[in-house]
């Protein structure tokens, strides 16, 4: 194993400073907590110090890192343009361009007002009319860091709207510009969330803007040009609660939805109104949670609403805008169907579900009569498909368009006709070289926990390939969140270096539905970490991965889990890739002041007031675990303006595993000193952190990494 067996340099050693922590008669002394102090610059010294020792230890895989980094370039189109979505009388479309980190978003005049299929756009041919709306290239200059936070046109097409961050910290900058012009309005907005909805009158927008917790908590309304300050529409009090807003596809309402990871609230006021009042839909009620769309149903305005109020997996009801209680059931809830959306149209509802671990789409036409017909499948030919909505801005328009996806499948756009039911694919996301889909084989298998529950993981690898094999498995386990199946280009690099992909499908995250999820949080959080580990067990005991070639990646809440079964069962792993890890969970969670805290407490627990959830974290936290014995080669990597995770948890985490454990094996850190939770900015330096993850993981399992 290259990485151990290598003379490696001597790795940084954080000082060690007492600091006391204590609740419910539990003292704890934690070392390192003072490196939570990033102006002190003997912090910045130590981070990078750890880089530094990073690339020491990482210098002799350049080669296959470069090799990756070639691979995903030369496979990857690098100028190109999406499938056009219409939009009144102009197609949007967005471009990419070689040799550019970011993408450009454009429009074209639309040639036939009765015409809605998509024009056939060349990339390297000029396009008739073309206009840029937004170049992110441009944007970017000057700054090491840039995120496209929003980007929305006014309803007329005159307007465009738009927020950037260029330092990680997830604080946008709103501006606007005339497209007729071309020039930047006057008014600006900083610090604000990342979003921001439209009005119907064309002049005024809703934005966000959040706490010190970075929470958002108050929506504002600003009416551009007016001279005016923005005006403050609604504040959240209650600490547990996120807000969002947005504008129903009907285009009649703007909506607010308040909610908690177990509670909601939805607000509603008329989108053409300028000082419309906000009224609520349905008053919250702690544990129920539910959402809502407007439809026109028999020429009666109707609210479809979500809700889990006697049904786990939530059931689907209409009611009257003028009596939101006054609700008919739609869809009766069911255990083993999760009912996920409902988008209206002005002549069908589409209903995406989850059944058998898997995303599902479902149309359901709207009769002149008012009354809904029989439901029609959206199917597809593979059993791992994910397939969902695709762009659809029109509230009236004859066609629906859906995207899907596999391991294996190229992201595939397609538009129904929903007249007579034809399906037209319009574009396969475009794989350079001699990909064929034939060369690799995906499919589900089934993991024994310890408990007796079936896990589903999802394993890829290249057909034809001499079982066992490398293996990394991948996982995150949290809020509900599900791993579906998706394509990636990065992961050829991976597949064709003869290394098996899997996926654990954890109880935690939302695959198998809501009873799936609420096994694995709260008091229950320990299954996710045991999962994995079964899940890994039966890859090497199904001789799918060869003994010791076993390696892990999560990431965020997904670290938090790889920081866990290395505690676990450290034996089982030849390594672990932790990003933006949150491995100091307790930490966190006793400090209401830290992004994120309060609203976690319906995740997690509240170990503040409830010993029992104290003493239930401490014993699974990652850093408050590390023990005298053998781990593997960890990787762990994070960001200086991390607002989600800080940084601090991965490097005490890496000092407390460098002082304690009793191997070898190296432990290293990397933080990027110019981003935020999701990473470095820009496609090509995305592409070479994906490669410095991918050759890291290569050499550890032991795999051909030619």
């Amino acid at each position: 194993m290259t990485a151990v067996t290598q003379t490696l340099p001597e790795p940084p050693s954080a000082k060690r400073v007492a600091t006391t922590r204590t609740h419910h008669g539990d003292v704890f002394v934690d070392p390192y907590e003072w490196l939570r102090d990033k102006a002190d610059p003997e912090v910045i010294a130590h981070l990078e110090a750890e880089n530094a020792y990073t690339d020491a230890v990482t210098a002799h895989l350049e080669p296959l890192r470069q090799n990756i980094f070639d691979e995903i370039k030369a496979r990857t189109k690098e100028t190109d343009l999406s499938v056009p979505a219409r939009r009144g009388q102009w197609w949007y479309y967005a471009r990419t361009f070689e040799g550019k980190q970011y993408g450009v978003q454009c429009r074209c005049p639309v040639a036939d007002p009765d015409d809605w299929t998509p024009p056939d756009l060349d990339e390297d041919t000029e396009i008739p009319g073309e206009q840029v709306l937004l170049d992110q290239n441009v944007e970017a200059q000057g700054h090491d860091f840039f995120a496209l936070g929003a980007a929305g046109v006014s309803p007329d097409g005159n307007i465009l709207a738009y927020s950037v961050d260029v330092v990680g910290d997830e604080r946008y900058t709103l501006r606007f510009k005339d497209l007729s012009t071309g020039e930047l309005l006057a008014d600006e907005i900083a610090g604000i969330g990342a979003g921001v909805t439209w009005a119907t009158d064309n002049s005024t927008v809703y934005y966000i803007t959040v706490d010190a917790a970075w929470r958002p908590d108050t929506v504002w309304r600003y009416r551009i040009g007016a001279g005016r300050q923005a005006e403050q529409v609604y504040h959240e009090e209650d600490e547990r609660f996120w807000l969002s807003v947005g504008r129903t596809r009907s285009d009649a309402y703007v909506l607010i939805a308040a909610g908690s990871s177990i509670t909601s609230e939805v607000r509603y006021a008329d989108a053409a109104d300028p000082q419309a009042q906000f009224a609520v839909v349905l008053p919250r009620r702690e544990g129920i949670e539910y959402s809502v769309e407007h439809a026109i149903v028999g020429g009666q305005d109707r609210f479809l609403m979500l809700h889990n109020d006697g049904a786990v997996n939530f059931t689907l009801v209409q009611a009257p805008v003028s009596d939101p209680t006054a609700s008919e059931t739609l869809i009766a809830g069911r255990d083993d169907v999760r009912l996920d959306m409902v988008d209206a149209f002005a002549h069908h509802l589409v209903i995406g579900y989850r059944a058998e671990g898997l995303p599902r789409i479902q149309l359901w036409p709207i009769g002149a009569d008012g009354q809904y017909r029989a439901p029609q499948e959206i199917t597809f030919d593979t059993e791992l498909t994910s397939a969902g909505l695709g762009a659809n801005p029109n509230w009236d328009g004859p066609k629906l368009r859906v995207g899907a996806t596999s391991f294996i499948t190229p992201v595939r756009v397609y538009d129904i006709d929903l007249a007579t039911g034809e399906r037209t694919m319009l574009r396969e996301q475009p794989v350079l070289g001699d990909y064929r889909s034939a060369d690799y084989v995906e499919y589900r298998d089934w993991a024994l926990a310890e408990d007796g529950t079936r896990v589903p993981v999802s394993i890829v690898h290249r057909a034809g390939i001499e079982l066992p094999a490398p293996a990394l498995i991948y996982g995150y386990g949290a809020y509900e969140m599900c791993e579906d199946p998706h394509f990636s280009i990065a992961r050829l690099s991976l597949l064709d270096r003869g290394m098996v992909f899997a996926v654990a499908h954890v109880r935690g995250g939302g695959e198998m539905g809501r009873l799936w999820y609420e096994g694995g949080k709260l008091l229950e959080k320990k299954n996710s970490f045991t999962d994995f580990v079964a899940a890994g067990r039966h890859l090497i005991d199904s001789g799918i991965c060869a003994p010791r070639g076993l390696v892990a990646m999560g990431g965020s809440a997904g670290g938090l889990l790889m920081g866990a079964v290395t505690n676990l069962a450290p034996q089982l792993f030849a390594g672990v890739v932790a990003q933006v890890p949150f491995v100091d969970p307790l930490t966190t969670i006793l400090d209401p002041s830290l992004p994120l805290t309060v609203t976690e407490w319906d995740e997690w627990g509240n170990p503040l007031d409830d010993h029992d959830v104290y003493r239930y974290m401490k014993s699974y936290s990652p850093y408050e675990n590390v023990t005298e014995r053998g781990y593997p080669p960890i990787l762990a990597t994070t960001s200086l303006h991390d607002t989600r995770v800080y940084y601090v948890e991965p490097a005490k985490w890496v000092a407390a595993l460098r002082h304690t454990k009793t191997d070898s094996n190296p432990v290293l850190l990397k933080t990027q000193m110019t981003a935020g939770h999701g990473g470095i900015s820009g496609r090509y330096e995305r592409w070479k952190d994906t490669a410095f993850h991918y050759a890291w993981l290569l050499a550890t399992a032991g795999c051909d990494a030619g």
